[in-house]
């Protein structure tokens, strides 16, 4: 009787089981110029959020409303390289809120379709005060997908830290000019 080899099913399983798998992490970024009571409205203008986060073009509502469960987002952004050597192609993708706890600041959104290789992808959002005396706070950033083609989820972690730094930077800045 001739079988599979077992160096075979071993791959075999271990490649099916990688494939279940979740990239999941959380990345912060902590902000000693603005307080979670003024970044918070930032992040909640979620049809918005092309003001703040690096290299998206465009963000704008498709469906529901700004701010709330259920409320749907088009962004589009940064090129692709074409593998096929030819014209770059735009990276978009619709994102929607599922939920949102204003007293805690804090929302979680999903990718409801994309073009960045993007499957099962949850992410949630929290604001943090800082230390009581009303100044500073840090942002937290955790998200939740499957492995991605391509990508290391150490590429991805960092793609996620930078862009965080990149985004509550922005933030802060308009903040404390508009302020200053």
């Amino acid at each position: 009787m001739v079988g599979t080899p077992l160096s075979l099913k071993i791959t075999k399983r271990t490649n099916q089981l990688r494939s279940m798998e979740k990239w999941e992490g959380k990345v912060s970024s902590t902000l000693t110029k603005a307080n979670a009571n003024q970044i918070w409205p930032l992040f909640i203008d979620f049809f918005n959020f092309h003001k703040w986060f690096p290299n998206l073009s465009t963000c704008y509502g498709v469906h529901g409303t700004n701010g709330e469960v259920g409320g749907t987002r088009y962004c589009a952004g940064f090129s692709l390289p074409n593998k096929d050597g030819g014209a770059d192609q735009v990276s978009w993708s619709k994102e929607r809120l599922v939920a949102v706890d204003h007293e805690n600041m804090a929302m979680s959104y999903e990718m409801v379709d994309c073009n960045v290789g993007y499957k099962s992808y949850l992410s949630t959002i929290r604001v943090v005060g800082g230390d009581g005396e009303g100044e500073g706070c840090v942002i937290e950033w955790s998200f939740s997908v499957n492995p991605i083609d391509g990508l290391t989820y150490e590429d991805l972690f960092q793609r996620y830290q930078t862009r965080l730094d990149q985004t509550t930077k922005k933030m802060e800045d308009s903040l404390v000019q508009n302020n200053g």
